[in-house]
């Protein structure tokens, strides 16, 4: 077998920086925990700088931001021996309330990976392994990963996607949020509908708790209630809006879920699915938003769903044409898609 250097040598740049996007996660989570990003946008800081704003070890902070400035991460003058931000790192390095927010997507996959061994132990068995099972950075960092998104999206451009939803909000209605996780767009929804009530519900009780607090700590406690249970089995009905976040690829029977928010709808309600974004076959997601999602679904969502009856393992990058045959074969009868950014597909179902 001949090999051929140059083919060698770019997949070995390939593994090199693999290799240290790998083992730089954690140290985004360290600066996370620690607020060191936070306290670098506030100025230009050499290590003993930054580790005295921050009441940390200068020797620590200062091999810390060796390894942000050789990744990009931050700046480094060797002029001044300091470091610093661009306004570009900080906006999705040093605000948790941002648009983007990239610390928590690594607080979510440290989390994950947390289970390889148990995933290798599924690939010879084959059997599922749910999410309520994973390290509590799973549901911590999928709330800090997702909910930038939501913030910057759900009101100002996804709500008004949907005929004739926003009204209905504003002037009250009723909606549920299935999967709701720790409940950042229920409260979101919550914060900017004041005369409308939601309910939220997840199988997993420990995310029902934090929801719950979230919700009181944001003052809309009481216009909002929270449930454990299943997607398929929330309770109430003649609802306005059933909304599902980035969960329903996740669950081993989408089909009964689709037939209960059918069920639950009122007769001119609507279902807003927000998915990850995904093409409808594999050539269409070999890029890099389809390598972070496929990578996260093989430890998270692939084995949720294989945990639970259904028959279903739709993964993170199921694609439009498999929700729209669920929700069809759940007996809806219009679906389209209302809305997209680079990391979601929105879609309108309507009984």
């Amino acid at each position: 077998m001949a090999i051929e250097e140059a083919v060698l040598g770019e997949f070995i740049g390939k593994f090199v920086t693999d290799l240290g996007a790998t083992v730089a996660a954690g140290n985004v989570v360290v600066g996370h925990r620690l607020g060191l990003y936070r306290a670098l946008a506030a100025g230009p800081a050499s290590g003993q700088e930054l580790a005295e704003r921050t009441d940390t070890a200068p020797r620590y902070v200062e091999e810390w931001l060796r390894g942000q400035a050789a990744g990009g991460y931050v700046q480094y003058d060797a002029d001044s021996q300091t470091y610093s931000m661009s306004e570009e790192q900080a906006f999705v390095l040093a605000n948790p309330d941002g648009a983007i927010y990239a610390p928590g997507a690594f607080v979510l996959a440290l989390g994950a990976l947390r289970a390889e061994d148990r995933i290798t132990e599924r690939f010879r068995t084959g059997a599922g392994l749910g999410w309520h099972e994973h390290d509590d950075d799973v549901f911590i960092g999928c709330e800090q990963f997702f909910r930038p998104g939501y913030i910057a999206n759900l009101i100002p451009s996804w709500i008004p996607a949907l005929e004739g939803v926003e009204a209905k909000l504003s002037a009250g209605a009723r909606v549920a949020d299935i999967g709701c996780g720790l409940g950042s767009s229920t409260v979101l929804l919550a914060q900017a509908y004041p005369n409308s009530v939601f309910t939220g519900s997840d199988y997993h009780a420990g995310s029902i708790e934090l929801a719950a607090k979230r919700a009181a700590d944001a003052g809309v406690a009481s216009r909002v209630s929270f449930e454990v249970a299943s997607a398929a089995q929330f309770s109430g009905s003649d609802y306005d809006l059933v909304a599902t976040f980035d969960c329903l690829h996740d669950m081993g029977d989408p089909l009964a879920t689709a037939k209960h928010v059918r069920q639950a709808l009122a007769p001119d309600g609507a279902w807003l699915v927000v998915e990850p974004y995904a093409g409808n076959t594999v050539s269409d997601n070999l890029n890099p938003v389809g390598r972070v999602y496929y990578n996260f679904s093989t430890l998270l969502c692939v084995p949720n769903a294989l945990s639970q009856t259904g028959g279903y393992a739709l993964g993170a990058q199921a694609g439009e044409a498999a929700i729209r045959r669920v929700v069809t074969d759940a007996g809806f009868t219009r679906f389209r898609r209302a809305a997209e950014t680079p990391f979601n597909l929105v879609y309108e179902v309507r009984p």
